[in-house]
Formats: structure tokens, C-alpha cells, sequence
């Protein structure tokens, strides 16, 4: 277990700092300056098939990879969102029933959501009749 632990935090510390690096501007600007050296080396290559095949396979590569990447990222910024909601309500005079409902179905969602509407034009209409 303590082996799988640690290639999950290697996983993880990879997936944060690439994560990290492809959202920056300069790699943007890197990525349009190999596109357009790719572009205009074409001549030279008499834009023949491999010439067309390195960028292809090139970004369809890396775009299959950073799906893996990203989402591992996305799931864990989740994870610390929904602990950090949960610590709020926790420490709040709100409704403990809220913890944990990313966990519920769409269906369930809907309702509660329906009820806390309800709820919210119930406290107006009190507010209003004061």
C-alpha cells in the first residue's frame, strides 16, 4: 500500500506542476511559435505526409495525455473545495444535512434545491411582513 501511496503523490505532484505550467501565457506563446515554425518548415518539406503527420500525431499525443492530467487536477481542486464547504458549514450555524451532497444524484439535487427555494421565499415573505 505504501508503494501505491507513493506513485500517487509522484501522480499527483506531476499532474499539479503541468497542470500549473500549461495554463501559464508563455506556454501558450511557446505552443503558437512551434505551430507556426511546423507551419513554415512545410516548403522545405514539400508539406509532404510525415511533415503533416508530426504535428498530428504530436497534439493528438499530448491533447490525450493532458485529458488524464487536467481531470486528475480538476478532481482533486474539487475534493478541497467540497472539505472546505463542508468545514464552513461545519463551523456555522447552517444545516449539516448540506454535507456531502455532490454525492447525490441529480434527482435528489433538483429537490433539494426546489426546498431550499421554498425556504427562501418563505424567509422574504416573513422579512417583508416585518
Amino acid at each position: 500500500m505504501a508503494r501505491q501511496d507513493r506513485h500517487r503523490n509522484v501522480f499527483d505532484i506531476f499532474s499539479s506542476a503541468i497542470s500549473s505550467w500549461s495554463g501559464k501565457p508563455v506556454t501558450f506563446v511557446a505552443a503558437v511559435v512551434l505551430i507556426v515554425i511546423w507551419g513554415v518548415t512545410g516548403p522545405f518539406f514539400g508539406f509532404s505526409e510525415t511533415w503533416q503527420l508530426v504535428v498530428n500525431t504530436g497534439t493528438t499525443i499530448i491533447t490525450f495525455l493532458m485529458v488524464f492530467v487536467l481531470q486528475n487536477s480538476q478532481n482533486r481542486d474539487g475534493e478541497a473545495v467540497q472539505a472546505k464547504l463542508d468545514e464552513l458549514i461545519l463551523s456555522s450555524q447552517a444545516a449539516n444535512e448540506f454535507i456531502g451532497i455532490e454525492k447525490l444524484d441529480e434527482k435528489q439535487l433538483r429537490k433539494l434545491s426546489e426546498d431550499l427555494q421554498r425556504r427562501a421565499r418563505a424567509l422574504d415573505q416573513e422579512a417583508e411582513n416585518v
